[in-house]
């Protein structure tokens, strides 16, 4: 288990650690929108050769999570398509873009409709965003029938700072990235790829969410990893979930899963007490990371499997 930067003496803080600081928008220029940097209110983007269009405010929206994974860069636009270049040509390519990009600005044709009709080509799974999207949507709908029910961050300070929130819906996201490792006793080459491919398929059916994590507790009696699972439990996860998305990423040995669920604040249990502390990871994504193995049987092979779990919590709102 990996901790660092404990902030309080409450369990959580023993089990997961923020990733990044609470972000500062007092220096904002009002007339952001307005610069020939600013993002377009429609990005066009390729995800693995799929189209997708996305408008800015859905964009921003995402989790930062999702946004780190989609753009580890951060967003370029009109991004050529990666594989069409190698790593080492990549540096020529940003000279030549920097250039072609003076020129035209030169000319005076740099303008927000042209920033419109660039297409981004981003490395990550349509699939997955598209998942997102489709949970969005979802929450929204909820919320236009819930406008009665009182907003969790009504009795909290960020009401006061943030007005806007009282009509967010909350939502808890977890995401997972599961790189693995096969120990095999055959010396054959294509034996040990078969075995890479057959071993993911084996780690992406066995897909609940927290099988692995209780697996662990058991082996360690780890009391903070348990209570992050009762805390996930009671604010609208089900201690029998499978991931919402899993999926095997192309030419890696790594499964990366989502799960949204709406983050509950009423019940016969009174949830607003972990849904307050659910709060804590706005804007605040935070990780933990275990490993675990164990031997399983692989194409009539008995095979060693390693598998490392990167754990990503943090609330969003739409």
């Amino acid at each position: 288990m990996v901790t660092a930067n404990d902030t309080s003496s409450n369990g959580q803080n023993d089990l997961i650690y923020s990733v990044q600081q609470q972000q500062q928008y007092d220096d904002i220029d009002p007339d952001y929108e307005n610069t020939p940097d600013a993002i377009p209110q429609i990005l066009d983007l390729d995800l693995r050769g799929t189209r997708v269009k996305l408008d800015r405010e859905t964009l921003v929206s995402l989790p930062e999570s999702l946004l780190i994974a989609m753009f580890p860069n951060g967003l370029v636009l009109g991004r050529r398509d990666p594989s069409t270049y190698d790593s080492s040509e990549e540096d020529e390519y940003d000279e030549e873009s920097e250039e072609h990009e003076q020129q035209e600005q030169n000319r005076g044709e740099h303008s927000a409709s042209t920033d419109d009709s660039l297409t981004t080509f981003v490395d990550f799974d349509a699939t997955c965003l598209r998942y997102v999207l489709d949970f969005y949507r979802q929450a929204q709908e909820v919320r236009d029938h819930q406008q009665d029910v009182e907003s969790i961050f009504a009795s909290t300070p960020a009401a006061q700072y943030y007005p806007s929130l009282l009509e967010k819906q909350p939502i808890i996201v977890l995401r997972e990235e599961l790189e693995y490792y096969c120990v095999v006793s055959s010396k054959k080459k294509e034996s040990h790829e078969k075995v890479k491919l057959a071993a993911g398929e084996y780690l992406k059916h066995h897909d609940q969410v927290f099988a692995a994590l209780q697996k662990n507790i058991a082996r360690e009696n780890n009391v903070a990893e348990q209570h992050l699972i009762d805390m996930l439990c009671d604010a609208g996860f089900s201690r029998e979930d499978s991931w919402g998305h899993r999926q095997l990423e192309p030419n890696k040995t790594c499964i990366v899963s989502m799960s949204l669920v709406l983050l509950k604040t009423t019940g016969p249990d009174n949830h607003m007490a972990t849904a307050q502390k659910l709060l804590l990871f706005w804007r605040k994504p935070a990780r933990k990371c275990w490993w675990d193995g164990n031997t399983v049987e692989i194409n009539e092979e008995p095979v060693r499997l390693w598998a490392r779990r990167t754990w990503t919590l943090e609330l969003a709102l739409i």
